[in-house]
Protein backbone atom coordinates (compact mmCIF):
# COMPACT_ATOMS: atom_id res chain seq x y z
CA UNK A 1 0.00 0.00 0.00
CA UNK A 2 0.93 3.41 -0.60
CA UNK A 3 0.27 6.09 1.77
CA UNK A 4 0.16 9.41 1.96
CA UNK A 5 0.03 11.42 5.08
CA UNK A 6 -0.57 15.49 4.72
CA UNK A 7 0.44 17.73 7.37
CA UNK A 8 1.54 21.04 7.78
CA UNK A 9 4.58 21.36 9.01
CA UNK A 10 7.71 18.93 9.25
CA UNK A 11 9.05 19.95 12.42
CA UNK A 12 8.26 17.34 15.20
CA UNK A 13 10.30 20.24 17.86
CA UNK A 14 6.95 21.39 17.81
CA UNK A 15 5.40 18.81 19.47
CA UNK A 16 2.13 17.50 19.83
CA UNK A 17 0.04 16.55 16.24
CA UNK A 18 3.74 17.29 14.39
CA UNK A 19 5.23 14.22 16.46
CA UNK A 20 2.26 12.46 15.88
CA UNK A 21 2.35 12.82 12.32
CA UNK A 22 6.01 11.31 12.57
CA UNK A 23 5.17 8.48 14.83
CA UNK A 24 2.42 7.46 12.98
CA UNK A 25 4.49 7.37 9.51
CA UNK A 26 7.31 5.18 11.20
CA UNK A 27 4.85 3.17 12.92
CA UNK A 28 3.48 2.25 9.65
CA UNK A 29 6.46 1.82 7.47
CA UNK A 30 7.53 -1.24 10.37
CA UNK A 31 3.82 -2.99 8.55
CA UNK A 32 5.33 -2.38 5.28
CA UNK A 33 3.26 0.45 4.40
CA UNK A 34 5.03 2.41 1.89
CA UNK A 35 4.50 6.32 3.16
CA UNK A 36 5.25 9.60 2.42
CA UNK A 37 4.44 12.45 4.58
CA UNK A 38 3.84 15.61 2.51
CA UNK A 39 4.34 19.02 4.59
CA UNK A 40 3.99 22.46 3.45
CA UNK A 41 6.70 23.91 4.89
CA UNK A 42 9.66 22.36 7.13
CA UNK A 43 14.35 22.00 6.75
CA UNK A 44 13.71 18.26 6.64
CA UNK A 45 13.46 16.25 3.42
CA UNK A 46 14.28 12.76 3.17
CA UNK A 47 12.62 9.80 1.39
CA UNK A 48 9.90 9.69 3.65
CA UNK A 49 9.20 13.81 3.87
CA UNK A 50 8.79 15.77 0.92
CA UNK A 51 8.25 19.44 1.67
CA UNK A 52 6.04 21.30 -1.03
CA UNK A 53 6.68 24.95 -0.08
CA UNK A 54 10.01 25.30 0.94
CA UNK A 55 12.08 25.85 4.29
CA UNK A 56 10.18 28.31 5.85
CA UNK A 57 8.69 29.35 9.24
CA UNK A 58 5.81 31.41 7.93
CA UNK A 59 2.77 29.32 7.65
CA UNK A 60 1.64 28.81 3.89
CA UNK A 61 -2.06 29.99 2.82
CA UNK A 62 -4.08 26.88 2.73
CA UNK A 63 -5.31 27.10 -0.82
CA UNK A 64 -1.27 27.44 -1.87
CA UNK A 65 -0.70 24.23 0.17
CA UNK A 66 -3.60 22.48 -1.55
CA UNK A 67 -2.75 23.58 -5.07
CA UNK A 68 1.29 22.22 -4.37
CA UNK A 69 -0.71 18.75 -3.06
CA UNK A 70 -2.42 18.36 -5.90
CA UNK A 71 -0.07 19.34 -8.57
CA UNK A 72 2.17 16.46 -6.67
CA UNK A 73 -0.38 13.66 -6.76
CA UNK A 74 -0.69 14.21 -10.25
CA UNK A 75 2.67 12.99 -10.77
CA UNK A 76 2.65 10.65 -8.19
CA UNK A 77 -0.09 7.78 -7.08
CA UNK A 78 -1.05 6.78 -4.04
CA UNK A 79 -3.52 4.49 -2.69
CA UNK A 80 -4.53 6.16 0.38
CA UNK A 81 -4.47 9.94 0.99
CA UNK A 82 -4.79 10.45 5.07
CA UNK A 83 -4.99 14.51 5.76
CA UNK A 84 -4.49 15.87 9.35
CA UNK A 85 -5.80 18.95 7.40
CA UNK A 86 -9.54 19.55 5.92
CA UNK A 87 -8.81 18.92 2.85
CA UNK A 88 -12.11 17.30 0.55
CA UNK A 89 -10.12 15.57 -1.85
CA UNK A 90 -8.68 13.41 0.79
CA UNK A 91 -9.51 9.68 1.75
CA UNK A 92 -8.91 10.14 5.80
CA UNK A 93 -9.25 13.40 7.60
CA UNK A 94 -7.86 12.98 10.70
CA UNK A 95 -8.34 16.10 12.76
CA UNK A 96 -5.66 15.62 15.43
CA UNK A 97 -6.91 19.01 17.25
CA UNK A 98 -10.76 18.32 17.12
CA UNK A 99 -12.87 20.47 14.95
CA UNK A 100 -12.78 23.97 14.96
CA UNK A 101 -15.80 24.92 16.32
CA UNK A 102 -15.01 23.31 19.92
CA UNK A 103 -11.66 24.08 19.67
CA UNK A 104 -11.99 27.90 19.65
CA UNK A 105 -15.52 27.22 22.30
CA UNK A 106 -12.58 25.62 24.84
CA UNK A 107 -9.98 27.89 24.01
CA UNK A 108 -11.92 30.61 25.38
CA UNK A 109 -13.40 29.22 28.51
CA UNK A 110 -9.92 28.53 29.50
CA UNK A 111 -10.23 32.33 30.54
CA UNK A 112 -10.61 33.17 34.41
CA UNK A 113 -12.49 36.59 33.44
CA UNK A 114 -16.23 36.42 31.81
CA UNK A 115 -15.73 39.39 29.23
CA UNK A 116 -12.32 38.04 28.45
CA UNK A 117 -14.12 34.60 27.50
CA UNK A 118 -16.82 36.30 25.32
CA UNK A 119 -13.75 38.92 23.82
CA UNK A 120 -11.79 35.25 22.92
CA UNK A 121 -14.78 33.64 21.36
CA UNK A 122 -15.65 36.66 19.31
CA UNK A 123 -12.05 37.05 17.77
CA UNK A 124 -11.48 33.89 17.39
CA UNK A 125 -14.09 33.70 14.44
CA UNK A 126 -12.60 36.63 13.14
CA UNK A 127 -9.01 34.99 12.44
CA UNK A 128 -8.78 34.39 8.74
CA UNK A 129 -6.80 31.93 9.01
CA UNK A 130 -8.92 29.72 11.47
CA UNK A 131 -12.07 30.65 9.87
CA UNK A 132 -10.97 29.33 6.43
CA UNK A 133 -9.95 26.32 8.05
CA UNK A 134 -13.24 25.73 10.01
CA UNK A 135 -14.97 27.12 6.74
CA UNK A 136 -13.32 23.73 4.59
CA UNK A 137 -13.87 21.34 7.52
CA UNK A 138 -17.85 22.07 7.19
CA UNK A 139 -17.50 21.47 3.25
CA UNK A 140 -15.84 19.24 3.76
CA UNK A 141 -18.46 17.10 5.99
CA UNK A 142 -21.03 18.10 3.86
CA UNK A 143 -19.84 16.75 0.83
CA UNK A 144 -21.49 13.62 -0.32
CA UNK A 145 -18.79 11.71 -1.00
CA UNK A 146 -16.23 13.45 1.51
CA UNK A 147 -13.32 12.04 3.44
CA UNK A 148 -14.59 9.22 6.50
CA UNK A 149 -13.45 11.38 9.79
CA UNK A 150 -10.86 9.54 11.68
CA UNK A 151 -11.60 10.69 15.07
CA UNK A 152 -9.24 10.55 17.79
CA UNK A 153 -11.57 9.94 20.70
CA UNK A 154 -15.02 9.53 21.37
CA UNK A 155 -15.18 13.57 22.18
CA UNK A 156 -13.71 14.63 18.70
CA UNK A 157 -16.91 12.04 17.47
CA UNK A 158 -19.54 14.11 19.80
CA UNK A 159 -17.96 17.36 17.98
CA UNK A 160 -18.57 16.19 14.52
CA UNK A 161 -22.28 15.08 14.79
CA UNK A 162 -22.94 18.15 17.22
CA UNK A 163 -21.44 21.01 14.78
CA UNK A 164 -21.96 19.26 11.36
CA UNK A 165 -24.44 16.56 11.34
CA UNK A 166 -21.81 13.83 10.13
CA UNK A 167 -23.25 10.35 10.15
CA UNK A 168 -22.07 7.85 11.89
CA UNK A 169 -20.90 6.16 8.25
CA UNK A 170 -18.90 8.94 7.87
CA UNK A 171 -16.62 8.44 11.21
CA UNK A 172 -14.65 6.15 12.84
CA UNK A 173 -13.24 6.53 16.16
CA UNK A 174 -9.87 5.11 16.30
CA UNK A 175 -7.67 6.22 19.70
CA UNK A 176 -5.07 7.98 19.70
CA UNK A 177 -1.66 6.10 20.25
CA UNK A 178 1.98 6.87 20.95
CA UNK A 179 4.77 5.38 20.42
CA UNK A 180 6.20 2.93 23.64
CA UNK A 181 9.43 3.86 25.20
CA UNK A 182 12.27 1.36 26.19
CA UNK A 183 13.34 1.26 29.26
CA UNK A 184 14.27 4.53 31.76
CA UNK A 185 17.68 6.00 31.92
CA UNK A 186 17.69 5.07 35.34
CA UNK A 187 20.61 7.41 36.47
CA UNK A 188 19.28 10.45 34.27
CA UNK A 189 15.85 9.69 36.23
CA UNK A 190 17.51 9.12 39.77
CA UNK A 191 19.59 12.79 38.94
CA UNK A 192 16.19 14.43 38.80
CA UNK A 193 14.62 12.83 41.70
CA UNK A 194 17.25 14.11 43.52
CA UNK A 195 16.82 17.72 41.96
CA UNK A 196 13.58 17.99 42.40
CA UNK A 197 13.41 16.77 46.16
CA UNK A 198 16.82 18.76 47.20
CA UNK A 199 14.85 21.77 45.53
CA UNK A 200 11.69 20.67 48.46
CA UNK A 201 14.09 20.43 50.64
CA UNK A 202 12.75 16.38 51.64
CA UNK A 203 14.24 13.45 51.70
CA UNK A 204 12.56 9.80 50.29
CA UNK A 205 11.74 9.01 54.35
CA UNK A 206 9.42 12.04 53.93
CA UNK A 207 7.59 9.76 51.05
CA UNK A 208 6.80 12.67 48.77
CA UNK A 209 3.54 12.35 46.23
CA UNK A 210 4.80 13.90 43.28
CA UNK A 211 2.30 14.61 40.57
CA UNK A 212 3.53 16.26 37.31
CA UNK A 213 2.18 18.17 35.10
CA UNK A 214 3.30 18.86 31.86
CA UNK A 215 2.02 21.37 28.95
CA UNK A 216 2.81 23.98 26.45
CA UNK A 217 0.12 26.35 27.23
CA UNK A 218 -0.42 26.38 30.76
CA UNK A 219 -3.63 27.95 30.67
CA UNK A 220 -5.70 26.02 28.07
CA UNK A 221 -4.24 22.52 30.18
CA UNK A 222 -5.98 23.93 33.85
CA UNK A 223 -2.59 24.94 35.65
CA UNK A 224 -4.07 27.78 37.42
CA UNK A 225 -6.94 25.06 38.47
CA UNK A 226 -4.37 23.11 39.45
CA UNK A 227 -2.32 24.87 41.71
CA UNK A 228 -5.54 26.42 43.18
CA UNK A 229 -6.22 22.76 43.91
CA UNK A 230 -2.80 22.28 45.35
CA UNK A 231 -3.38 24.66 48.06
CA UNK A 232 -7.05 23.14 49.12
CA UNK A 233 -4.87 19.54 49.52
CA UNK A 234 -2.18 21.21 51.73
CA UNK A 235 -4.86 22.03 54.44
CA UNK A 236 -6.10 19.00 54.23
CA UNK A 237 -4.72 15.70 56.09
CA UNK A 238 -3.17 13.43 54.00
CA UNK A 239 -1.11 9.93 54.42
CA UNK A 240 2.17 11.56 52.27
CA UNK A 241 2.59 15.01 51.24
CA UNK A 242 2.21 16.31 48.04
CA UNK A 243 3.97 18.06 45.60
CA UNK A 244 3.80 19.57 42.18
CA UNK A 245 6.38 19.76 39.50
CA UNK A 246 5.10 21.31 36.34
CA UNK A 247 7.05 21.25 32.96
CA UNK A 248 6.25 23.26 29.72
CA UNK A 249 7.73 26.01 27.65
CA UNK A 250 5.14 28.13 28.41
CA UNK A 251 6.16 31.39 31.01
CA UNK A 252 5.85 30.54 34.78
CA UNK A 253 5.89 33.46 35.91
CA UNK A 254 2.15 34.38 36.49
CA UNK A 255 1.82 30.91 37.84
CA UNK A 256 4.21 31.67 40.52
CA UNK A 257 2.77 34.49 41.81
CA UNK A 258 0.16 32.71 42.20
CA UNK A 259 1.78 30.19 44.51
CA UNK A 260 3.13 32.87 46.16
CA UNK A 261 -0.22 34.38 46.90
CA UNK A 262 -1.53 31.31 47.79
CA UNK A 263 1.36 30.17 49.92
CA UNK A 264 2.45 27.17 48.20
CA UNK A 265 5.40 28.16 46.28
CA UNK A 266 7.21 26.05 48.46
CA UNK A 267 5.16 22.78 47.07
CA UNK A 268 6.17 23.69 43.63
CA UNK A 269 8.42 23.09 40.91
CA UNK A 270 9.31 24.42 37.30
CA UNK A 271 11.68 22.32 34.99
CA UNK A 272 10.96 24.24 32.36
CA UNK A 273 10.93 22.37 28.62
CA UNK A 274 11.83 18.88 29.04
CA UNK A 275 13.25 17.60 25.89
CA UNK A 276 12.46 13.84 27.43
CA UNK A 277 9.24 13.77 28.60
CA UNK A 278 9.95 10.26 29.84
CA UNK A 279 12.13 11.10 32.85
CA UNK A 280 9.82 13.47 34.95
CA UNK A 281 7.11 10.88 34.16
CA UNK A 282 9.24 7.73 35.69
CA UNK A 283 10.36 10.00 38.36
CA UNK A 284 6.54 11.09 39.08
CA UNK A 285 3.61 9.51 41.12
CA UNK A 286 0.77 10.77 39.09
CA UNK A 287 -0.09 12.77 36.01
CA UNK A 288 -2.40 15.28 36.02
CA UNK A 289 -3.95 17.36 33.47
CA UNK A 290 -6.94 19.36 34.44
CA UNK A 291 -7.47 20.31 30.77
CA UNK A 292 -10.06 22.33 29.58
CA UNK A 293 -9.62 20.99 25.58
CA UNK A 294 -7.80 18.05 24.40
CA UNK A 295 -9.11 15.89 21.39
CA UNK A 296 -6.93 13.28 23.14
CA UNK A 297 -4.17 13.76 25.42
CA UNK A 298 -0.37 12.61 24.61
CA UNK A 299 1.06 13.55 28.21
CA UNK A 300 -1.90 11.29 29.73
CA UNK A 301 -1.06 8.34 27.05
CA UNK A 302 2.42 8.24 27.67
CA UNK A 303 1.76 8.26 31.73
CA UNK A 304 -0.18 4.96 31.08
CA UNK A 305 2.06 3.53 29.06
CA UNK A 306 4.65 3.95 32.24
CA UNK A 307 1.87 2.57 34.59
CA UNK A 308 1.51 5.73 36.19
CA UNK A 309 -2.60 6.52 37.80
CA UNK A 310 -3.90 9.63 35.81
CA UNK A 311 -6.05 12.32 36.97
CA UNK A 312 -7.82 14.53 33.86
CA UNK A 313 -11.27 16.22 32.84
CA UNK A 314 -13.89 15.40 30.64
CA UNK A 315 -12.56 17.20 27.79
CA UNK A 316 -9.66 14.94 27.45
CA UNK A 317 -10.55 12.12 24.96
CA UNK A 318 -7.26 10.29 26.35
CA UNK A 319 -10.23 8.85 28.91
CA UNK A 320 -11.67 6.51 26.43
CA UNK A 321 -8.32 4.33 27.37
CA UNK A 322 -8.77 4.10 31.27
CA UNK A 323 -11.29 3.05 33.57
CA UNK A 324 -11.91 6.09 35.98
CA UNK A 325 -11.41 5.05 39.72
CA UNK A 326 -9.41 1.98 38.75
CA UNK A 327 -6.89 3.50 36.45
CA UNK A 328 -7.35 7.37 37.67
CA UNK A 329 -9.53 9.90 38.11
CA UNK A 330 -11.76 11.82 35.99
CA UNK A 331 -13.47 14.83 36.75
CA UNK A 332 -16.60 17.19 34.65
CA UNK A 333 -14.29 20.45 34.49
CA UNK A 334 -11.37 21.88 35.54
CA UNK A 335 -13.41 24.67 37.04
CA UNK A 336 -14.54 22.29 39.79
CA UNK A 337 -11.32 22.62 41.75
CA UNK A 338 -12.95 20.72 44.85
CA UNK A 339 -12.92 17.93 42.73
CA UNK A 340 -9.82 18.21 41.24
CA UNK A 341 -8.65 18.29 44.72
CA UNK A 342 -9.98 15.51 46.21
CA UNK A 343 -9.00 13.58 43.24
CA UNK A 344 -5.52 14.52 44.25
CA UNK A 345 -6.02 13.18 47.95
CA UNK A 346 -6.96 9.87 46.95
CA UNK A 347 -4.00 9.58 45.58
CA UNK A 348 -1.85 10.91 48.54
CA UNK A 349 -1.30 7.66 49.74
CA UNK A 350 0.82 4.55 48.93
CA UNK A 351 -2.14 1.55 48.71
CA UNK A 352 -4.17 4.00 45.98
CA UNK A 353 -1.36 4.43 43.63
CA UNK A 354 -0.06 0.70 44.27
CA UNK A 355 -3.48 -0.46 43.02
CA UNK A 356 -4.00 2.16 40.25
CA UNK A 357 -0.40 0.96 38.44
CA UNK A 358 -1.29 -2.96 38.80
CA UNK A 359 -4.51 -2.16 37.50
CA UNK A 360 -3.08 -0.49 34.51
CA UNK A 361 -0.56 -3.63 34.53
CA UNK A 362 -3.21 -6.50 34.47
CA UNK A 363 -5.49 -4.77 32.39
CA UNK A 364 -2.38 -4.24 29.65
CA UNK A 365 -3.19 -0.70 29.25
CA UNK A 366 0.03 0.16 27.45
CA UNK A 367 -0.92 -1.84 24.60
CA UNK A 368 -4.25 -0.09 24.23
CA UNK A 369 -1.95 3.03 24.00
CA UNK A 370 0.51 2.21 21.63
CA UNK A 371 0.76 3.56 17.93
CA UNK A 372 1.03 0.06 16.45
CA UNK A 373 -2.56 -0.26 17.77
CA UNK A 374 -3.63 2.73 16.68
CA UNK A 375 -1.87 1.73 13.02
CA UNK A 376 -3.70 -1.25 12.66
CA UNK A 377 -6.84 0.67 12.60
CA UNK A 378 -6.36 3.09 10.70
CA UNK A 379 -5.01 0.00 8.09
CA UNK A 380 -8.58 -1.70 8.71
CA UNK A 381 -9.93 1.57 7.71
CA UNK A 382 -7.99 1.99 4.40
CA UNK A 383 -8.62 -1.46 3.48
CA UNK A 384 -12.25 -1.00 3.86
CA UNK A 385 -11.98 2.54 1.80
CA UNK A 386 -9.98 0.49 -0.91
CA UNK A 387 -12.36 -2.15 -0.79
CA UNK A 388 -15.80 0.04 -1.51
CA UNK A 389 -14.13 2.37 -3.99
CA UNK A 390 -15.54 2.71 -7.31
CA UNK A 391 -13.25 1.94 -10.17
CA UNK A 392 -12.62 5.05 -11.98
Amino acid sequence: MKLAIITERANITLGGAEKSVFELAAAMSLLDVDVKILAATGAMQSHRVKVLCGNTQKRIALRNFRKAILAHLEENQYDIIHSTLPFAFADVYQPRGGSYPEAAIRNAASYNNAATRFLKLITSFANTRRTILAHCEKKLCKKENGPIVAALSEYVKTQFKKYYNLPDEKIRVIPNGIKLTRDTDKTRSDKLRWHILSNFNLKEADEPVLFFFAANNFRLKGLDSLIRAMQILTDKLTKRPPYLVIAGRDSAAGYLRLARKLQIENRIIFLGPTPNIQTPIDVADVAVLPTYYDPSSRFILESLAADKPVITTRYNGAVDLFTADKHGKIFDSPDDIDSLAEAMRYFCSSETIATAKKAIQDDDIKSKVSIQTHCKKLLALYDEILKNRTPK
